[in-house]
Order: C-alpha cells, then structure tokens, then sequence
C-alpha cells in the first residue's frame, strides 16, 4: 500500500479560477473512459497542483492486498494474471489506498515505463521475475506527464498501445507478462516549446488551455491562499474539509448516477451536426463530447444530458481535434463557440 502522504496536499475546493480546467478534471474522474485531460498553459498556472489535488480529493480506492498493480476486487473480470486465480472462488483479503499519482518524466526509458526483469534477483537466483513500470502504477490512477509535448515519439507510441487497450504487454528477455493499465492520462506543457503530435493529441478526450489570472483581487487571492497553505498545511486543509467533502460527495454520486443518465436522439444530432460544422476527422469528437456531457449531468444530479451540457463540454471535447484553416485566423475555443451559435440556435 501507498503510504499517507505527511504533508497534507493542497485541497482541490481552494483553488482559484481556472474552472474550465477544473470541469475537464471532474468529468474525467467521473468517466475515465473518456480519454484523460490535456492541459496547455504558461508555467505557474496551478495545473500540477489541481491534478493532485484532484486525485486527493478522490476516495480511497479498495485494492487486493499483495497484487502488485492494485486490482479492485469487485471487478473479477478485469484482475491480473497473480489476482485471477483467487477470484474464481477465493475469498481475497482488501484494503484502500489513495488513488495513485505517478508522474512520467521527460527522457524516461521504456524499461522503466511498461516494466522488465528484475536484474538483482535474476543475478541472485537465476529467477526470472518482472518488475512492474510506472504503467503498473497508474494503474486505477492517474498518469501525469509534464512537457508532454517535449515526449520522445517511442514514449508516445507507447502510451497510445496502452491507452487504447487498457491492458501492458511485455514480452522481452524471457518474459512474458499481461497487466491491466487503464488510468487517466493527463498531459500538461507550454505551447511555446513545441506541438504535440497529432496522433497523441487526439486521444486525450478533453483539452483546456490555462492562463495566469489578470485580476487583481484573483491574484491576490491566489497568493493569499498558497501563503497560508505553506505557513500551515494542517490547518489549511481544516478549513477547506467541508467544501472537499462536498466535492467528493457529489463525485461519488455522479459514478453512481452515471449509467442511468439518458442521452436523447436529439442530443445525439446536436452533438454530430457540431463535429460536421467543426469538420472533425473520425468520430471520436461526438463520442467523447456524448460522454463528458453525460459525466457532467451526472455531476449536477441531472437524469437526461440537455444543451446546456453539450455546449458547456463541446470547447473541452473539440477544440484540439480542428484542422488548422489558413483562411481562418480565429483560435479553436473562438471557431467553436460561433459553430454552436449555428448549431444550437436552429
């Protein structure tokens, strides 16, 4: 199990602004399939602290005791090769742990990300024995990449392969090994410093761009509150508890609730005629905008998605799958607000 951090982590409710950042990490927590966040904005903008504050904020996950990628023992259906055995009619014992946070760093080795034989023992005993990666980690979690843009492409490949099945495969030096890998993929950077790549940049399902508050009182309330936090974490946190709960309670809800949240046929239309006015490529924009306008009813205790979900969603879901138009200067956020203006008003 992760050991409880010492330092309590800066509470998600405190954080100023930055709603539309804050709405993209909600929904994802609420419906992980959506495809993770991806989150561009200049240095100092909050995005490493609202992520783990996030992930804080999140209740304490059950997890097998002695399974090394943390499997949830109420999904038999989704254990790993140690924990399945067990679940066929075993009783297995549980406990909880926070939901993991497992940052990826820039110039990391593929060993070190999907996992490889562990060299100490294989030298000792001549045994073979797989030493899970940071993938094994995030399992359930949350997968944190800073400077995403800056990845090395083998990386990115990688992360797509595991992205898209949800499970790690590792096949080298002897080794044959199958995991389940599914989390919340979050990539933060500067756009200054380099695109991301395409291929990439459209399997996050939902992209915000974050930007350093230009009012006064705002700023000084950010100072104001990360100046108290640093003096007294303990008491700091205190205070913000009831708003955290609150938060936490209406996450915990929203999960619940999510199945039976109804998406009409007319929400389906409004949601296709927007990526066909957008010109999207592929389908996965009116899927992924589907499902976070669900997440987001969910989370406001609504049982059918209405507009106001979708176009509250729609700049999160779809501005980072536009193709640029040379004849078009307007930024994405701008081409699809007019484009809901067309859509939603007729």
């Amino acid at each position: 199990m992760e050991p409880r951090p010492t330092k309590p982590i800066y509470p998600f409710s405190a954080i100023v602004e930055q709603e539309e950042m804050k709405l993209a990490l909600l929904v994802a927590a609420i419906d992980p399939g959506i495809g993770g966040v991806l989150v561009f904005g200049e240095r100092g903008t909050g995005k490493s602290t609202t992520i783990r504050a996030l992930a804080a904020l999140l209740p304490d996950q059950k997890v097998i005791v002695g399974c090394p990628y943390g499997c949830a023992p109420a999904e038999p259906q989704g254990l790993c090769e140690v924990c399945a055995p067990e679940g066929e009619g075993g009783k297995q014992r549980s406990a909880k742990r926070r939901v993991p946070v497992v940052d990826l760093p820039l110039g990391v080795t593929e060993d070190r990300v999907v996992g490889a034989l562990d060299l100490e023992r294989a030298l000792a005993s001549g045994e073979k024995v797989f030493e899970p990666g940071l993938l094994a980690r995030a399992h359930r979690g949350f997968l944190y990449i800073d400077e995403v843009n800056l990845l090395e492409d083998h990386i990115v490949d990688l992360l797509l392969d595991v992205a898209a099945s949800g499970e790690n495969l590792v096949e080298r030096e002897g080794l044959s090994v199958r995991h389940p890998a599914r989390f919340v993929l979050v990539g933060s950077g500067n756009p200054e410093e380099g695109e991301l790549r395409p291929q990439l940049l459209d399997r996050f399902g939902l992209s915000v761009e974050v930007a350093t508050p230009q009012d006064l009182e705002a700023r000084i309330e950010v100072v104001r509150r990360r100046d108290a936090f640093e003096q007294d974490p303990e008491a700091f946190a205190e205070h913000w508890e009831k708003d955290t709960a609150k938060v936490r309670r209406r996450i915990v809800s929203a999960r619940n609730k999510l199945a039976a949240v109804a998406v009409s046929e007319a929400a389906y239309r409004r949601a296709a005629s927007l990526c066909i006015a957008l010109g999207t490529d592929g389908l996965r924009g009116e899927l992924t905008l589907v499902r976070a306008a669900r997440a987001l009813a969910a989370l406001e205790g609504k049982k059918d998605v209405t507009d106001q979900h979708l176009r509250r969603v729609a700049p999160l879901s779809l501005r980072h799958r536009l193709r640029r138009d040379p004849l078009d200067e307007a930024g994405s956020g701008v081409r699809v607000e007019r484009a809901m203006e067309e859509v939603f008003a007729a």
